[in-house]
């Protein structure tokens, strides 16, 4: 009887040692859409701070020319 109650205490040990190791991807997982989601950001912010620094370009005169010439 004693062996029986050992198998069934190693398998609820298995049982929490598996709990613990899910939570633990699942934690891994979590980091890595923290890791993705700051990666995503610092990609915004970069296609950001290009399209103000072109939109604060000054137009080339020949695209002025060629705008003069259609009106």
């Amino acid at each position: 009887m004693e062996s029986w109650g050992t198998s069934v205490l190693s398998v609820e040990d298995n049982k929490k040692g598996a709990s613990r190791s899910d939570k633990s991807e699942r934690s891994a997982k979590a980091q890595g859409r923290k890791t993705s989601a700051a990666q995503d950001n610092s990609v915004g912010n970069a296609l950001r701070s290009v399209y103000q620094q072109t939109v604060n370009e000054d137009v080339p005169r020949e695209f002025l020319d060629l705008l003069g010439k259609l009106t």
